[in-house]
């Protein structure tokens, strides 16, 4: 039985009571946390980077979308129609043959499309109740830190008393009360012994909250514990819905080039064999092969773009590197500069940047700041209780701009974000852009973008009940308060 008297030993954390069962987070663990989930392709409209083939079977669609794409020897020659064109019957054939694949591509990427949309919003659903595990994960320990705070404070009261209580151990009033010579001292004596039971009295109640503290802080972190198991299963649950994401928008991306590869030729194919005029079908023949020389053009101009990219981006990050290790190296002179003589002058400092390379993603006033809040309802959803980031609103089709420098980490479809960007910047820290107007994303995944750059144009897509920005900042993870964040970089959102 533990004895009244002793203090328990409460911890300085909820942290410290869980150590010996490993039930506190490790100090990186947060770290830990966004790395995965920053290496991540994009749903592109128009720009894909290469889907994480290691996760693809969690796409069941997939290999069925994929078989709906035709061998070329499947498709009329232009000689098989103008063979066609000689006879009637051949000619109506043809016409019901090259009838049917135009019909075969217009299903197949409507198929496509609505699966890789699907699979964003299954993205998008798995991603929010990350955050929304996250968020339980760290209130619990904020609890279970609060409750080893009050653990502490209770078990120092109670060695207080239990030190006076043990200073009075040895008092004789008990025996001082039997020989007492008047009514005047035994009353003395008897008010001393009931203070005495007070302070008792006191030491137990004391106690008794200590010990209540400091198992509510354990129950609290083991609760903690398990939420922050469940935040990391949920964390591979977006992983996967994002891989599977990725490869429904390839899929999807090449159904769709199937169609404009074939669908121009089939229906000029389709109005040669409607049309009996010679020079007709030698003019379409002449435009397909122009067309074709245009594409090929095209095609090169943008590897030719992607590779400039590329190489301006390599330019930038050796640059940044040069300036680290010119940083590093005036420190260490400073540090280490001779005996004797004067301390060296500290170098001067860097060329002045807007608010240390951060900026306002937007020119627009804000309409909803960040946390809890009334859910708002329209005719097909709510919007959540808890607002992750804080609405700015410029008007549609306002531009977007890059919060500070950074490689786009997904640009496109997001479910209830509607067209959505994500930047990450480096160091844990990430920025994402939510209901850009339908085909108002300007950047492509990969693409690096410095501060200021227009990546959007503002619109209504999404779960939204009007033209804004929805803007998100986002730490070792989960998201932050935008507006403290972008406050400590002096900038007022």
């Amino acid at each position: 039985m533990t004895n009244v008297n002793s203090a328990p030993r409460a911890p300085e954390r909820a942290d410290d009571a869980a150590e010996a069962c490993d039930c506190a987070p490790t100090p990186d663990e947060r770290r830990r946390l966004w790395a995965p989930l920053s290496r991540r392709g994009a749903l592109v409209a128009g720009v894909l980077g290469v889907a994480s083939l290691g996760a693809l079977a969690a796409f069941n669609g997939s290999s069925r979308a994929a078989a709906i794409t035709y061998n070329p020897e499947d498709y009329p020659t232009w000689d098989d129609v103008e063979r066609a064109r000689r006879n009637e019957a051949d000619k109506a054939s043809e016409i019901s043959r090259i009838e049917s694949h135009i019909a075969q591509l217009k299903n197949a990427v409507a198929e496509a499309q609505a699966a890789a949309e699907k699979a964003a919003d299954e993205y998008y659903e798995a991603q929010q109740a990350y955050y929304e595990a996250a968020y339980r994960a760290d209130e619990l320990q904020s609890q279970a830190d609060e409750q080893a705070k009050q653990a502490t404070k209770a078990a120092g009261a109670a060695a207080k008393v239990a030190s006076q209580l043990s200073r009075s151990s040895g008092d004789s009033t008990p025996y001082e009360l039997l020989f007492a010579e008047s009514a005047d001292d035994a009353d003395e004596l008897l008010s001393k012994l009931g203070r005495l039971d007070k302070l008792a009295q006191r030491n137990e109640s004391i106690y008794a909250e200590a010990v209540a503290a400091r198992d509510s802080a354990q129950h609290l972190t083991n609760q903690a514990k398990e939420a922050r198991k469940e935040r990391d299963r949920l964390q591979q649950v977006a992983q996967e819905k994002m891989a599977a994401a990725q490869e429904a928008q390839r899929v999807a991306e090449q159904v769709l080039a199937d169609q404009e590869d074939h669908l121009i030729t089939l229906e000029q194919q389709l109005a040669a064999l409607e049309d009996n005029s010679d020079k007709k079908l030698a003019d379409y023949k002449e435009g397909e092969k122009r067309r074709k020389a245009y594409e090929e053009e095209q095609r090169r101009k943008e590897e030719e773009r992607r590779r400039k990219e590329e190489e301006r981006r390599r330019k930038e990050e050796e640059r940044r590197r040069k300036e680290e290790e010119e940083r590093r190296r005036r420190e260490e002179e400073n540090n280490n500069g001779g005996g004797g003589g004067s301390p060296a002058p500290p170098p001067p400092p860097p060329p002045p940047s807007p608010s240390n390379g951060w900026v306002r993603p937007s020119s627009g006033g804000r309409t909803s700041g960040y946390g809890w809040r009334v859910s708002q309802c329209g005719p097909s959803y709510c919007s959540s209780s808890f607002h992750a980031g804080v609405d700015l609103a410029a008007g549609c089709g306002a531009p977007i701009f890059a919060a500070h420098s950074g490689t786009v980490e997904y640009a496109g479809y997001n479910g209830g974000y509607g067209n959505y960007i994500r930047i990450n910047h480096g160091g844990g820290i990430g920025t994402g852009y939510a209901h850009i107007v339908d085909g108002g994303i300007v950047v492509g995944y990969g693409q690096y973008v410095n501060a200021g750059d227009v990546i959007a144009y503002e619109g209504n897509t999404g779960n939204s009940f009007g033209c804004h920005l929805h803007f998100e900042v986002y730490v070792n993870g989960p998201t932050v308060n935008p507006i403290d964040f972008m406050a400590n970089r002096g900038i007022w959102v």
